[in-house]
């Protein structure tokens, strides 16, 4: 169980450090957003190829990021309904659900998309807008992103596993909504007493 913990280690760091990364083009597509409004209202001329830019951009950050909020456990489930259920009972529904739903569906996203990208990168694919961007860049965030979930679900399976049988703490224990509230105003009654 070593040895996966510490393959998890390693996809975690990578999710980690390209999750936090992919943020700055969220800045950089308001940048190139407001650019390119500031130069249509100024010069009476625009760009397809600056509003390309600008959701390209946004989806790298939205698909790269994907991996990374699975890893902080912030991706979406029905926390009235889970939170319901015992911890044990939780880690099943975790770690059924990365098995039989999650896996899957990366991986037959990874399937269709390694064939879909290369042939927009051998064909060339440009947009279909005057002076539009080349299109492969975009539909190869598309693989990256599921390779990204794909090795993070991995990670998670590994994790649950460890956890269920011992060989680690929850690195994310449930807490739920009320009770998360309780200690947020908990934490600010302390801050007013200081």
């Amino acid at each position: 169980m070593g040895g996966l913990l510490a393959l998890a280690r390693g996809i975690d760091r990578l999710n980690e450090f390209i999750g936090k990364w992919v943020g700055w083009l969220i800045l950089v597509s308001i940048l190139v957003s407001a650019g390119n409004a500031v130069i249509r209202k100024a010069l009476n001329t625009s760009s397809n190829a600056w509003l390309e830019l600008q959701w390209y951009l946004f989806g790298a950050a939205f698909l790269l990021a994907a991996a990374y909020t699975l890893k902080q456990n912030e991706h979406i489930r029905i926390d009235i309904v889970y939170g319901m259920f015992s911890r044990r009972l939780q880690h099943w529904i975790d770690l059924l659900g990365h098995v039989f739903f999650l896996m899957p569906f990366v991986l037959l996203m990874l399937y269709y998309f390694v064939p879909y990208v290369l042939r927009s990168w051998h064909s060339g694919e440009v947009s279909s807008s005057a002076g539009g961007l080349i299109i492969w860049p975009a539909k190869l965030m598309l693989l990256i992103g599921f390779a990204l979930l794909a090795i993070q679900g991995v990670s998670e399976i590994i994790k649950k596993i460890a956890v269920m049988t011992g060989a680690m703490e929850d690195p994310n224990p449930f807490v739920s909504v009320h009770d998360a509230a309780k200690l947020e105003a908990q934490a600010r009654v302390e801050e007013l007493k200081q």
